[in-house]
């Protein structure tokens, strides 16, 4: 024998037996007093009982017969709870039951309003009085237990009935599913087959839709065969849920099929296909399945007209949406949420917010995915303020609050727009609400921290994170890779294979930009390796992701070998991969070559970001003619309109200098955006116009951003426009922009060339989290003004801090040493350049070694310096040694100098002038006539140089 529950009341006691195994787990329940006041009569009930789980929830779907009298308050009699299946009275709607009307209708309340306290009631008077030997009142209690989301208490319930018929057997059937507990729904239909009670359709129905949600399409067509068998397919509500069940797993032929079978198709039925099409990907299909129900006038309702308006929104056709939407408000279901919320989204996806805004404010209830669907309206349309001002508003709604969709389109939206403060005050609410532990939640933030730059804050997370998926590893890993830490991302994927043993394709792709120099091509391979064995060799993301890797290891050849290997199915983004890559990594001629061989192929044609990439090449090479040969091939081919094209072609055309042309590309350009701006700012100030470019800001018709300041600083940079980068710096402050590594630096560069030496130093100091950029400015800054060593001591104390020296980092510091006269010192740094600190040596080095050595009057030091040069040097090199002869005087080996760079650059006009004023100053006035002779014929040209001063305060 179990334990009892004990009811007393006024002296008397009433005892019943529970068994307290149930599915042979012992369950340990509450105790609980209830006091129920009933008119004058109060009563008290002591409940106790030892069961595994509160047992005071139960779920059916509104099984009642006819009410009678249940309770009587004259009539206070007090009964065992069960008796015996013997003496259990079977469902008799005829039967009269004069004293049970009370809990009848406490329970049909507790069923229509689903509330735990509700049916707890109700079960202690059913308790009290007898009630649940009455089968129907037990089922409605199951049914309001499972309402009510206390599945536990339901399973109980059912348990305790040995007789049990075939509506009870529906209804903890129809509980589990509506809990979400499709399988233990599928062992009690087991259950119910084997002890032999039989069932109908409705049974049928139930499970084939535990079936549907757990995507079972083998166990669903046995159903459909046994469905034929018995005969039952007569009920039009199991073809449907047969017809539902075949297309959410996606066997649309299956689905076609029962729908063509079926003799009597109702709405339900239609709605069933028009769900289904969209469900699977095939939103025309759904339009016309709605089109059709129209043309046979079956009267169409809120799920037809809400499912036609996705449909609708997934082609883009914005006309067919109206049309739904004018069909909708002439059938009188203007006011209905799931319409209104699938409207809110199609204007939404075309960019009318003003529509969506309209339709959401008529809207007479509004529900979570009513705010949701228009806040993310705002946010997929750029507009953040409105997206969080919507935010403030739903949450001083009482009836709708913030849910893990609101979260989630908001830190994406922080994340696209790296908005890290917003994101942060997304983050703590998400704490307060007790919505962190929600995965989605968690990885959201992740993704959002991540392209935040806030690698620190998205490490930290990830590490209090008590449960972590696959996705939070894989976010991980693409977080340290995105932000240019790619041994701690190698490091975390090999932790990840080593402990969890999982992976998939998202993971290789996470860890394969981490692969970002020739020392990764190892570890790069190495994935290869795992991509091949996992089977994902023919997929195109992943063979693209590899074309990427390999190109940014430096090995050109493996790259365009797997490009090779995948003729026959590669398309237009696998070409993009490799000359995307190309140009990212500054191979532009390769770049340019592989452009040439797609246009010979057939079957692939070249798009914007095919143009963009080698328009860019062009520029970066000052290859003006095929630049131009490009934008006309972009004009021909339409690709012209496009904004990115059209940007690009002003950069090309900036870096080839000629700034004419970019400003027709710009003023032709009927969709500027502010990206288009700082191309045309930027073309201005790197052809030394710095006026036409403050000109152009004064008229600029977007707020600038963090490029556009660092274009205009660069002006005030190279005019000494010390006043209006005053200005530029106080816009800075006010626009909370000085954050940004790239900003800060440039204000450094500006404040020191315009003499402020003292003003940069105070920058940098005060600066909380320096980039490599500020300590490459401070160090140039310092060189700048003759302080070689104390850019010598702020370069090991970057070291000391962290950071590794870049390029720019020794260009800066041996420019410092070659100002200040420290050759043994620039010498040594230069030595160690490669060895210590990996950066190969470029022109831009050796120049300054030459110039310094020049500058010393080493001049046979630089002589047999550039010697030693594996490659042929640059012109620069040579014109930095012509230099210094000239400064020196030293004729004879000037001579030697200019005439090598006349092959080399012939038509640069300041080499004849170089060689011919040494010859001025040594007394050679015929060797100089002659070379300025020379310089007539060709019809050489120097650039006229002029001075400029900022007149105004300082």
């Amino acid at each position: 024998m179990g334990s009892c529950w004990a009811v007393k009341t006024f002296g008397h006691t009433s005892k019943a037996i529970f068994p307290r195994d149930f599915i042979g787990i012992r369950r340990y329940f509450f105790c609980s007093a209830l006091l129920l006041q009933h008119q004058n009569c109060s009563i008290r009930i002591v409940v106790s009982c030892k069961l595994k789980n509160p047992i005071l929830f139960i779920e059916s779907y509104g099984l009642f017969p006819n009410a009678h009298p249940l309770f009587s308050v004259n009539s206070l009699n007090f009964s065992t709870v069960f008796q015996s299946s013997a003496k259990m009275p079977q469902r008799d709607p005829h039967q009269q039951y004069t004293q049970f009307y009370n809990v009848l209708d406490l329970l049909k309340s507790s069923v229509g309003r689903p509330n735990l306290a509700t049916a707890t009631t109700a079960h202690c008077l059913a308790i009290k009085i007898g009630a649940l030997a009455h089968l129907p009142a037990c089922t409605s209690l199951l049914t309001a237990y499972s309402r009510a989301k206390d599945f536990n208490s339901s399973l109980a319930l059912f348990d305790e009935f040995d007789d049990k018929d075939i509506i009870f057997w529906n209804a903890i059937i129809s509980a589990a599913v509506e809990n979400k507990s499709y399988g233990v729904a599928m062992q009690f239909f087991v259950e119910m087959v084997e002890v032999g009670c039989g069932f109908d359709s409705t049974t049928l129905l139930l499970v084939v839709s535990a079936l549907s949600h757990m995507k079972y399409s083998i166990q669903g067509k046995s159903l459909h065969c046994l469905s034929i068998k018995l005969g039952m397919l007569c009920d039009c509500s199991l073809c449907n849920a047969l017809l539902d069940m075949y297309a959410k797993c996606g066997d649309l032929t299956s689905s076609e099929s029962m729908f063509a079978w079926m003799e009597s198709r109702d709405a339900v039925s239609r709605n069933s296909m028009i769900n289904g099409f969209l469900y699977n990907g095939h939103p025309a299909k759904s339009l016309w399945c709605f089109i059709e129900m129209i043309c046979l006038g079956v009267r169409v309702d809120t799920v037809s007209l809400s499912s036609a308006i996705s449909a609708s929104t997934a082609l883009e056709e914005l006309t067919s949406g109206q049309a739904i939407h004018g069909w909708g408000i002439k059938l009188g279901y203007k006011s209905d949420i799931s319409c209104s919320n699938s409207l809110i989204s199609l204007y939404s996806k075309h960019g009318d917010t003003e529509a969506s805004e309209l339709v959401f404010n008529e809207m007479v209830y509004k529900d979570v995915i009513s705010w949701n669907a228009m806040i993310g309206g705002f946010a997929s349309n750029g507009k953040t303020l409105e997206s969080f001002d919507l935010l403030y508003k739903m949450q001083l709604t009482g009836y709708a609050q913030p849910d893990v969709v609101t979260l989630v389109t908001l830190m994406s939206l922080c994340a696209e727009r790296m908005l890290l403060r917003e994101g942060r005050t997304i983050h703590g609410y998400a704490i307060r609400k007790q919505m962190i532990s929600d995965a989605l939640v968690i990885n959201s933030l992740l993704d959002m921290y991540s392209k935040c730059n806030s690698v620190v804050k998205a490490e930290f997370l990830f590490n209090t994170i008590p449960k972590r998926d696959l996705v939070s590893w894989n976010t991980m890993i693409s977080c340290y890779s995105q932000n240019r830490q790619p041994k701690e991302a190698q490091s975390l994927f090999k932790k990840l294979i080593h402990q969890y043993s999982q992976w998939s394709l998202s993971t290789l792709l996470a860890v394969l930009p981490s692969c970002i120099s020739p020392n990764s091509l190892q570890f790069g391979k190495s994935i290869h390796c795992w991509q091949l064995k996992a089977g994902f060799s023919s997929n195109i993301l992943a063979v693209n992701s590899l074309m990427h890797m390999y190109i940014n290891c430096g090995d050109l050849t493996a790259a365009f070998m797997l490009l090779e290997k995948i003729s026959a199915k590669e398309d237009i983004a696998c070409w993009n991969t490799i000359i995307v890559g190309y140009t990212q990594n500054g191979h532009f001629r390769e770049a340019l070559a592989t452009f040439n061989m797609m246009r010979q192929e057939t079957n692939v044609s070249h798009d914007a970001i095919t143009l963009v990439n080698v328009i860019s090449s062009c520029g970066n090479l000052a290859l003006i003619y095929e630049g131009k040969s490009l934008h006309g091939l972009a004009i021909k081919t339409f690709s012209g309109s496009e904004t990115r094209v059209q940007n690009s072609l002003t950069t090309m055309y900036g870096r080839c200098g000629h700034t004419k042309s970019a400003r027709s590309v710009f003023g032709f350009c009927s969709s500027r955006n502010l990206c288009s701006w700082n191309c045309m700012i930027s073309a201005f100030s790197q052809n030394k116009d710095g006026r036409r470019a403050l000109e152009l800001f004064h008229s600029l018709e977007f707020e600038p951003n963090e490029i556009t300041i660092v274009a205009l600083l660069s002006v005030c940079n190279q005019l000494g426009f010390l006043r209006q980068g005053k200005q530029i710096h106080g816009h800075v402050f006010r626009f909370g922009l000085f954050e940004n590594c790239y900003v800060s630096a440039a204000l450094l560069d500006m404040y020191s060339n315009c003499g402020r030496l003292d003003v940069a130093c105070q920058i940098f100091t005060k600066s909380r989290e320096k980039s490599v950029a500020d300590w490459n400015s401070m160090i140039s800054a310092y060189g700048y003004h003759s302080n070689g060593k104390k850019a010598v001591q702020l370069f090991h104390e970057m070291c000391e801090s962290g950071f590794r020296p870049s390029k720019s980092t020794f260009i800066n510091l041996l420019s410092a040493c070659s100002h200040s006269g420290l050759v043994n010192e620039g010498l040594w740094y230069y030595s160690l350049m490669l060895s210590e600190y990996g950066v190969e040596p470029v022109t831009e080095h050796q120049v300054c070694i030459v110039d310094m050595l020049g500058r010393a009057g080493k001049l046979q030091e630089a002589h047999e310096f550039i010697k030693q040069i594996a490659r042929e040097p640059e012109p620069g090199v040579w014109g930095a040694m012509l230099s210094a002869c000239n400064y020196h005087g030293n004729i004879e080996m000037g001579r030697k100098v200019a005439e090598h760079l006349f092959g080399l650059e012939p038509e640069n006009v300041g080499y004849y002038i170089s060689l011919a004023n040494m010859y001025v100053r040594a007394g050679g006035w015929k060797d100089a006539m002659e070379l300025r002779q020379t310089i007539q014929e060709r019809k050489l040209k120097k650039l006229p140089a002029y001075s400029l001063i900022d007149v105004g305060s300082m």
